[in-house]
């Protein structure tokens, strides 16, 4: 078991709150790269047990905390993943995993400002899976062994740039600077109880907007790293947004303002908590 987490741009371990620079629990320097750790994730279970007689870098509260994979070479979105949601957008359930990029510039921490691009910006909390083995045509009974961990992201959406047009196009309109917060650590899957189950939920300034669990899927994690591998090749680092429950704004008719607290959460990996604030340019005003 190990919880990765990105401290002012070091790899470092976290253990009962406090973190454990990585690169001086191995002596390594190359493991100070998070994307490196992520690549030798099998290598993390060994080096957590150090943790408990090594000294620690301080508490994880109040550290620069930045995204567990801060350069992902991939950066996957997965749509209508949940049926409830798929039923809100008034969407057929697709017969494939619908998928769209978020493209890797728009990837932040866990405590983000969120700078809103439009009056149409909306919340998305998802589940997302970080691949930390190369993979190619892999079955999904042995997708797991591939992954390096789970954490949770954000996929914030500006739905008027995602919907222009026709056929619309997804992935600009997810990948405004700030749109893809994620975090806050790293967790790998044997932590989990059952990584195919797992809770999680969204509140908008202090009001719950979303809550389900990952058994509800369409398309299990396994599923999509096998579908995701039987197309393209899969790096150490990369990341897929899972898919997001109902509760979105846009089926509310209510968007986020400036000022707004968007708080996401998940079992076991904790807790991203951004705030809106306002945009620049033409399409934030």
């Amino acid at each position: 078991m190990f919880r990765l987490v990105n401290v002012n741009g070091r790899s470092a371990l976290e253990q009962d709150g406090e973190w454990y620079d990585l690169a001086g629990l191995a002596n390594d320097p190359a493991l100070a790269d998070p994307l490196t750790a992520i690549a030798r994730h099998r290598e993390l279970h060994a080096l957590n047990v150090q943790c408990v007689p090594a000294t620690s870098g301080g508490s994880i509260d109040g550290t620069g905390l930045g995204p567990p994979v801060p350069r992902p070479i991939q950066s996957f979105g997965i749509g209508l993943n949940y049926r409830d949601h798929a039923g809100e957008s008034g969407m057929a359930l697709p017969p494939a995993p619908l998928t769209f990029t978020k493209f890797p510039s728009c990837i932040a921490g866990p405590h983000a400002e969120i700078p809103l691009s439009g009056e149409m910006v909306d919340w998305e909390v998802e589940i997302v899976a970080v691949i930390g083995t190369e993979a190619r045509n892999v079955a999904a009974d042995e997708a797991w062994s591939v992954v390096a961990g789970l954490t949770l992201g954000q996929d914030v959406s500006d739905r008027a740039v995602q919907l222009t047009g026709s056929p619309p196009q997804f992935s600009l309109g997810k990948s405004f600077a700030n749109y893809g917060p994620i975090g806050p650590a790293l967790v790998s899957v044997d932590t989990f109880e059952d990584p195919d189950d797992i809770g999680l939920w969204c509140d908008v300034d202090g009001e719950r907007m979303q809550e389900a669990r990952t058994d509800q899927l369409i398309f299990s994690i396994p599923v999509l790293v096998a579908y995701l591998s039987s197309i393209c090749t899969l790096y150490p680092g990369d990341i897929v947004f899972t898919g997001t429950p109902s509760g979105v704004g846009m089926a509310r008719g209510r968007y986020l303002a400036a000022g707004e607290v968007v708080v996401s959460g998940a079992e076991v990996i904790g807790e991203l908590r951004n705030v809106c604030v306002a945009g620049a340019g033409p399409l934030a005003t």
